[in-house]
């Protein structure tokens, strides 16, 4: 399955408190779970005022739709060509 960069512009993002994020969580859990395609949240980071989700899907237009649902920006999505790490050769 495709996997996708997001970003989000949220202005103070980084001073968001934790139940503000724990909300935030549930919301796209509900999201995703009334979407009806497969989909998987991997992680997100939370850095200045900007939140960057790396999401699985089949189609760029299913992230797009669980931004608006979510009621969560979706400023940026390119999906991945490849992972490196420390360890590729």
């Amino acid at each position: 399955m495709p996997t996708f960069l997001i970003e989000r512009e949220i202005p103070g993002a980084s001073t968001l408190t934790r139940q503000e994020l724990t909300d935030i969580t549930a919301k796209s859990n509900d999201v995703v779970t009334g979407l009806g395609v497969p989909y998987r949240w991997i992680t997100s980071y939370v850095a200045g005022d900007k939140i960057y989700c790396v999401h699985e899907t089949e189609k760029v237009e299913t992230i797009l739709e669980h931004a608006q649902a979510g009621g969560f920006p979706a400023d940026l999505v390119v999906e991945v060509a490849e992972q490196i790490d420390p360890s590729f050769s």
